[in-house]
């Protein structure tokens, strides 16, 4: 039972239960391998007719990737960092593919990673403990494992607003940004992997356990959100939200005055560039090549360092305006790479 991914199959249910919560089961290069192999042994299994994703602990399904070993290597040895960002993000693109009914359970703690785990599932199930984010912005990074993807075809700009403020929301925001499809309180949890395990379809099984999930938040201020993030660029949107003058608005230019003003730039292009893109692989790769650039970038490793080393809460980004940022050259440096996806591409860690 220490293996940091466990994978089992009960009736017709395979599951993929990860299994680190001492770290909130956060995600590492093991686990994407042992999630994929697993993928294989559930795939190739007649009687498995959905997969559930499950995270151990009530305290989250996953908490994030491994920026502690992306930090320490990110400038010695940027060959191993990238190619955990490869092998992480190929693991998202099938979870996207699957044939095989994917139910990703979102109890508790769900940024980073593990949204990447969930939110391309064909079923993605949150509960009244919910808290997802994709806090990126907020350690000099941009929201990846498809977030490009996923958050710009959320209505409204929603996906636009959780993305850029990095804030953490729960069950009722994840739905109506398009994120989620339904909330099943988490003591109904072990019943819904009953009847799956059981056979009976996925849909019909969600619905039997789903719970109305209150208002969201966001959704209350879709038409601000969605006028003022509509702006052409960053200062465009800040500018917007100053002059709304509400107290969401204010609220939203606090939580922007915190983030890495490079890390803003370079996520809204992402996103606006998502937005446009036939697939999640086009995005995927698109975020590989951002990879590239953010382990040069100063914002990246200060902001790991404030946030998860030192932990003492205050970065120095540089440069530390938005109007010192020159967009222009940010955006030249982002430089498309070979596809994670095509044949000969293959940027694995050895390790």
């Amino acid at each position: 039972m220490t293996d940091p991914v466990l994978i089992s199959v009960e009736g017709a249910l395979g599951r993929v239960h990860l299994n680190r919560p001492e770290v909130l089961n956060s995600l590492d290069l093991q686990m994407v391998r042992l999630i994929n192999a697993g993928l294989d042994r559930l795939e190739a299994d007649p009687r498995v007719r959905v997969i559930a994703l499950t995270g151990a602990g009530d305290r989250a399904l996953c908490a994030g990737g491994d920026i502690k070993m992306l930090w320490s290597t990110g400038r010695s040895d940027p060959e191993r960092a990238m190619g955990f960002w490869a092998e992480e993000y190929r693991l998202n693109a099938r979870i996207h593919r699957l044939e095989t009914h994917w139910v990703a359970v979102m109890d508790g703690i769900c940024m980073g990673g593990g949204v990447g785990l969930s939110v391309h599932g064909r079923h993605r199930i949150v509960t009244g403990r919910t808290k997802f984010a994709m806090p990126e912005t907020g350690i000099g990074y941009f929201p990846d494992v498809g977030g490009s993807y996923a958050l710009s075809r959320a209505p409204q700009g929603l996906g636009m607003w959780l993305g850029l403020t990095g804030a953490t929301v729960g069950a009722a925001d994840v739905i109506a940004a398009g994120l989620a499809d339904a909330m099943i309180p988490s003591d109904r949890i072990a019943a819904l992997l009953a009847d799956l395990a059981a056979g009976h379809d996925p849909q019909q099984a969600i619905a039997n356990h789903a719970a109305d999930p209150g208002p969201s938040r966001l959704q209350g201020n879709a038409a601000l959100i969605e006028s003022c993030f509509a702006a052409g660029d960053m200062r465009g949107i800040l500018d917007a939200l100053a002059a709304d003058g509400s107290g969401f608005a204010t609220e939203t230019l606090d939580l922007l005055a915190r983030k890495s003003p490079t890390s803003l730039v370079l996520t809204l292009h992402l996103l606006r560039q998502g937005a446009a893109s036939p697939d999640l692989e086009t995005c995927l790769d698109r975020e590989f090549a951002g990879d590239a650039l953010i382990l040069k970038t100063h914002d990246f490793y200060e902001g790991v360092r404030a946030a998860v080393i030192d932990k003492d809460r205050n970065p120095q980004w540089s440069p530390a305006r938005l109007d010192d940022v020159d967009q222009a050259a940010l955006i030249a440096k982002l430089q498309p790479l070979p596809s994670l996806f095509a044949a000969a591409a293959k940027p694995e860690v050895t390790t």
